[in-house]
């Protein structure tokens, strides 16, 4: 047992720390100018994310889950259709579609990067016989990124929209085009633990297409053009100006703290590479974001213990895939092929600590804590 304190698998207090002068600086601004729904702040970070993004607009709303729900809604997805995402994710990927009334369709994912498998959805997609298919959820698992060349073809090809689902991925590329471009709508979550976060939930929606960035303005508001008069069904979900100034701070950093969060990787890569367990793959033309830093480990739950014992907290994302959960099993529908892989690595990932606040002194000690773990339970 360690009296050192424990390290955290995140620390939204450190993030918060580390820019503490212009996250203060930024409420203070907002505070003082008495606008606090759909100001300035939020028009200006709505443009400045977009444009770090590389896409035309940028639709800030109330949570990650909303921005999923926005961009089905704003596609015209509703009872009757169905949509097909991976069991291997948050449940707020699934709720969304299920929100809207359409079906969840959950494929399995491939078993190096954790994400979407694109055979498996092209068989889905060949034998569906449920409601009628009307978009792909690709889910950037970890910062990692989908295989969005392959799921963009096969979506197309079938006349299927592509919504990525970015939670995680902020900053993160394939091929050099960050992920939030590939598809025709983006959902990113602000969550206090996401790479780019802010303190309280928050989310966007991101496209280049006018025609569904206006709808979504419209929808986020209770479907007004003019105030007061609701046009069509909408809703209420608004990023706020004071989430939107914090935002607005951390994101000219945003590309340092990734890159600190791949040196953590390099280091975690290093000293594990030998334990036995499977360190997290990247594809040669990914840039990985490293929300998260996950292995395989047969004996999960026994080094999880471990470490818990000798001061390292870890996470486990996710414990139960959605397909088995009370809430979901009955409300989704099982793709082709079964969800083989998404099973099997529920029993055996594991998070370790990850984000860029992280000392080399301390990544090195929760390496070497790892890697005794792995020697006891050999």
């Amino acid at each position: 047992m360690t009296d050192r304190p424990p390290l955290l698998p995140a620390d939204p207090r450190a993030n918060y720390l580390a820019h503490r002068e212009a996250i203060d600086e930024g409420i203070r601004r907002v505070l003082h100018s008495g606008w606090y729904i759909l100001g300035s702040e939020v028009k200006a970070f709505e443009e400045e994310f977009a444009r770090f993004v590389g896409a035309k607009f940028g639709i800030g709303v109330g949570s990650g889950t909303d921005a999923l729900y926005l961009a089905l809604r704003i596609l015209g997805i509703g009872s009757g259709d169905a949509v097909i995402t991976v069991s291997n994710t948050a449940v707020a990927t699934v709720s969304a579609i299920d929100l809207t009334g359409a079906a969840p369709v959950l494929v399995d994912v491939d078993t190096d990067t954790f994400t979407m498998d694109p055979a498996r959805l092209e068989e889905t997609i060949a034998h569906h016989r449920g409601p009628r298919l009307r978009a792909v959820i690709p889910v950037h698992l970890y910062g990692h990124p989908a295989p969005l060349e392959a799921i963009v073809r096969i979506a197309r090809q079938h006349g299927l929209s592509v919504i990525e689902d970015c939670a995680q991925s902020h900053g993160a590329s394939l091929d050099g085009r960050m992920t939030g471009t590939w598809g025709d709508v983006a959902a990113f979550s602000f969550y206090p633990t996401k790479n780019l976060s802010a303190i309280g939930d928050g989310g966007a929606v991101l496209t280049s297409d006018a025609r569904l960035a206006e709808q979504a303005r419209v929808l986020r508001q209770y479907g007004w053009r003019e105030r007061y008069i609701s046009d069509e069904t909408g809703f209420n979900t608004r990023l706020d100006e004071v989430q939107a100034a914090i935002l607005r701070a951390k994101l000219p950093t945003l590309e340092a703290q990734n890159e600190r969060r791949r040196a953590i990787a390099r280091i975690y890569d290093e000293l594990l590479g030998d334990t036995g367990f499977t360190i997290p793959r990247r594809r040669a033309d990914a840039r990985h974001a490293y929300h998260q830093y996950t292995l395989r480990v047969p004996d999960r739950d026994g080094l999880r213990e471990y470490l818990r014992t000798n001061g390292v907290g870890t996470a486990i994302l996710y414990p139960v895939p959605i397909h088995q959960q009370r809430g979901y099993r009955d409300r989704v529908i099982v793709g082709a092929g079964g969800l083989l892989n998404t099973e099997a690595l529920a029993r055996e990932i594991l998070s370790l600590p990850m984000y860029p606040e992280l000392t080399d002194e301390q990544v090195h000690s929760i390496a070497e804590r790892v890697a005794q773990g792995s020697r006891i339970r050999s």
